[in-house]
């Protein structure tokens, strides 16, 4: 005669616990590196247009046209000359740069002065579309 085996009928859920708190510690241990730098942006403040025109003899202003072509002054600047040319300027305007954009200009050519412009140490930039 066979003998009877007993059933187990409860589920074992300690493997699942194990599981569990180590994807708790993998998640605790990551997040802190998950912290991303973003850019620091602060909230623009209302001006005249009065203010601006008063000051624009401290402004560097650089004009992006439609077609992606930089100018400053009535001079155009190539990209590669760019970075020289803003370094060169920095001083000359301590009140920072005015990027004036045609409404069909790309992004990049935009975001492309922004970084020329902050690798020649000016930290003020202001956009506008013209």
């Amino acid at each position: 005669m066979p003998k009877e085996r007993k059933t187990f009928n409860e589920i074992n859920i300690t493997p699942l616990t194990d599981i569990f708190l180590v994807l708790l510690i993998i998640m605790m241990v990551i997040a802190p590196l998950l912290d991303q730098q973003g850019l620091n942006l602060t909230v623009p403040e209302n001006v005249s247009e009065e203010t601006v025109k008063n000051k624009e003899n401290k402004i560097l202003t650089v004009v992006v046209t439609a077609d992606n072509r930089y100018y400053i002054g009535d001079e155009e600047v190539s990209v590669s000359e760019l970075e020289g040319v803003l370094q060169a300027q920095a001083k000359n305007y301590p009140d920072g740069m005015l990027i004036r954009t045609d409404g069909d200009a790309t992004h990049g050519a935009v975001v492309k002065v922004m970084d020329c412009a902050r690798n020649s140490g000016i930290t003020a930039i202001s956009i506008s579309e013209s």
